[in-house]
This record gives C-alpha cells, structure tokens and sequence, in this order.
C-alpha cells in the first residue's frame, strides 16, 4: 500500500473520503513577544511565511484568535479591534506595535 504524504510525514491518515485542496510544508520565521500597553497585555506569535502575499500569521496566544495581517490592514477601522476581540484602546496599543513588528 502507498503512503499518503500525510504518513509519511509521520502526520497520520485520512479516510478515502477526504479531499485536499493542499497539503504543503513551509520553512517560517516566527517571533514570540509579549509586551504590556496602558490597557493590556499581549503575548503574540507573528508567523512571517510566503504563503499570505507578504502578510504575517498574528496570533494571540492569550485567547486563541489569530488574523493574516499587513500594513494595509492596521489601516482598515476596526480590523484590529473585531480580529483580536479587543476594545478600542486595547486594539490601538496593538495596532501600533503591529506597525513596528510586520
């Protein structure tokens, strides 16, 4: 029986009924910081890879939620504040560092 890339990744199978749309290995670069702003504290991973057209992998390692961020997003209103669950004050902390960060 042929392995699967998934086996011999060491990733485990799926049934016969699964169908990828891909299934890909990336070399990354990935920062681990945590700061504390006026209104919080954040402990992030920002995931820097080819796969998002020049955009990072943010994620919150507090809550869970994660967005692909670029500086065209820090622009966007409310972006930050509705991806990450935060307030305004809390959003516009992060928002700043994101700009010095991706």
């Amino acid at each position: 029986m042929k392995q699967t890339k998934n086996e011999q990744d060491g990733m485990g199978t799926m049934d016969d009924q699964t169908f990828y749309l891909y299934d890909e290995t990336e070399q990354t670069r990935t920062r681990f910081v945590s700061f504390v702003g006026k209104h919080h504290r954040f402990d992030l991973a920002i995931v820097r890879t080819d796969r998002f057209y020049g955009k990072s992998l943010v994620i919150s390692l507090q809550n869970g939620r994660c967005a692909i961020v670029g500086q065209d997003d820090l622009e966007e209103e409310g972006y930050i504040a509705y991806a990450f669950d935060l307030s305004d004050e809390e959003a516009e902390e992060l928002t700043e560092f994101l700009y010095l960060a991706i």
